[in-house]
C-alpha cells in the first residue's frame, strides 16, 4: 500500500479563535502597540508568539496592565470579578469571549438566580471553567471527568443542574451525564448542548480517521483542551499511535516505523500555516498522496466585539 495522508476536515482555527485573534490584530492597528492581553488570547504557542512579535503583552492578571491602558478578554471568557478590577484600574476592556462560551455564562447566571446547584463538567483551573464558575459564586461544584461525576457530593435537598466546559470530550461528556443522571435523576439538563460546534466536528473528523491510521498527528499546543481532546479521541477509535505537535520539527524518524497511512488534524486554535508544515515535513518523507476526509462543513461567523466595532466606526475603518 502507499503511503498517504488523511487530511481531516473541519480542522484548525473555529470561529470563536478567528474572532479572538483579529480582535488583537486590529485593536493593535487602532489604539498602537502595547494592547494588553489577560491570559493567552487562545491556547496556541504560535498565536500568542506571532502576536507578541506585533506589540501585544500578555499579563496573567489585570492588575499588571497600566492603569488606564486597554485590555482584551481572552476567547476563554472571564468572571464578572474580573471586569470589576478593570474597571476599578480605569482600563479599556475588550471582551474577545467567544459567543458559545458567553452562553454557557448566561445559563450558569438564570440557573444560579433560580438557586440551583450547578455541577459544572470541566477541568479545574482551565480559564474557561474558572470564568462560567464566577458567574455563580458558591453555586457551582466542578465535576472533573469520569471520577468526579461518580464522587461529586451536591448539597442535600438543592435542585440541580448540569453545565459543561465547551472543549471537551463529547464522548467523555455524555458519559459523565449519564453516571450524573444515575446517582440523581432528576438533575436538569441545560437548554442547549455546550460542547461547542467546532470541538465536536474536530473529533467526528478524527473519528472517521483514526480507524485506517498507524499513526495520527494531531497539531495543537499541550494546553489547549480540544487539542488534548483530539489526540484522546484518535486512539480511543482505533488509531494504532497519536502525537500532539505544536510544530513539524518535534516529529520523530522513530514514528514512522511501519506506518503507511498517518491521519493528520489540528486544534481549533492552530492557524493552517502550521498544518502546512506538517504536510511538507511527511511530504519529504515519502507521504505525499495526501486524501481530505470531511465530516461536515463549516460557515459559522461570530462578528468583533461591540467596543471594538463602534471605535473601528469612529475612526472610519
Amino acid at each position: 500500500m502507499a503511503k498517504r495522508v488523511l487530511l481531516a476536515a473541519p480542522r484548525g482555527y473555529c470561529a470563536g479563535v478567528d474572532r479572538a485573534v483579529i480582535t488583537v490584530e486590529k485593536a493593535l492597528a487602532l489604539y498602537g502597540a502595547p494592547v494588553y492581553v489577560r491570559k493567552q488570547i487562545v491556547h496556541n504557542i504560535h498565536v500568542v508568539a506571532s502576536l507578541e512579535a506585533k506589540g501585544a503583552i500578555f499579563v496573567d492578571e489585570t492588575d499588571e496592565v497600566p492603569e488606564g491602558k486597554t485590555v482584551v478578554f481572552s476567547a476563554h471568557g472571564v468572571a464578572p470579578l474580573v471586569h470589576e478590577q478593570a474597571a476599578a484600574r480605569s482600563l479599556k476592556t475588550i471582551d474577545a469571549t467567544c459567543p458559545l462560551v458567553t452562553k454557557v455564562h448566561m445559563e450558569a447566571k438564570r440557573f444560579a438566580s433560580e438557586d440551583a446547584e450547578i455541577l459544572l463538567i470541566g477541568h479545574h483551573g482551565h480559564e474557561e471553567v474558572e470564568g462560567t464558575a464566577g458567574e455563580a459564586v458558591g453555586k457551582v461544584k466542578i465535576v472533573d471527568g469520569l471520577d468526579g461525576a461518580r464522587n461529586v457530593q451536591p448539597t442535600p435537598g438543592k435542585k440541580l443542574v448540569w453545565l459543561s466546559q465547551t472543549t471537551l470530550s463529547v464522548d467523555e461528556t455524555l458519559e459523565a451525564v449519564a453516571i450524573l443522571k444515575e446517582r440523581f435523576p432528576d438533575i436538569q439538563d441545560p437548554p442547549s448542548d455546550d460542547i461547542c460546534y467546532a470541538t465536536q466536528n474536530r473529533q467526528e473528523a478524527i473519528k472517521a480517521i483514526a480507524p485506517q491510521s498507524d499513526l495520527v498527528i494531531v497539531v495543537g499546543s499541550q494546553n489547549s483542551s480540544n487539542s488534548v481532546r483530539l489526540a484522546e479521541v484518535a486512539l480511543e477509535y482505533g488509531a494504532k499511535t497519536s502525537h500532539l505537535i505544536d510544530y513539524a520539527e518535534e516529529i520523530q524518524d522513530h514514528w514512522f516505523s511501519g506506518v503507511e497511512t498517518i491521519g493528520l488534524t489540528s486544534g481549533a486554535s492552530v492557524p493552517e500555516i502550521l498544518v502546512t508544515d506538517v504536510l511538507n515535513t511527511l511530504a519529504e518523507r515519502g507521504f505525499i498522496d495526501v486524501e481530505t476526509i470531511t465530516a461536515t462543513e463549516e460557515s459559522l461567523l461570530f462578528a468583533l466585539p461591540p467596543e471594538l466595532r463602534k471605535d473601528m466606526k469612529a475612526a472610519g475603518i
